[in-house]
């Protein structure tokens, strides 16, 4: 199989992982704001549809600070 090349490894990134952070944080909160509802599904979906678009960018562009930060703050071995 053939790899994708290293420099999408960042975006790739920011997108898998706030793409399942959002769906389940979009999920919890929908299910906190209307419960059960029979039409739960179809509200996580369009909150997840909201959500996902801005958490993606704002990773990409805020992990850069984060591990300035952590690399101030932790032992590198």
């Amino acid at each position: 199989m053939k790899k994708l090349p290293a420099f999408t490894q960042p975006v790739l990134f920011a997108t898998l992982t706030t793409a399942f952070a959002s769906f389940l944080v979009s999920g919890i909160s929908t299910w906190r704001a209307v419960g059960f509802a029979p039409d739960l599904p179809l509200r996580w979906i369009n909150a997840w549809l909201l959500s996902w678009p801005v958490a993606a960018p704002a990773m990409y562009f805020i992990a850069p600070r984060v591990r300035r930060l952590l690399a101030r703050v932790c032992e590198i071995n």
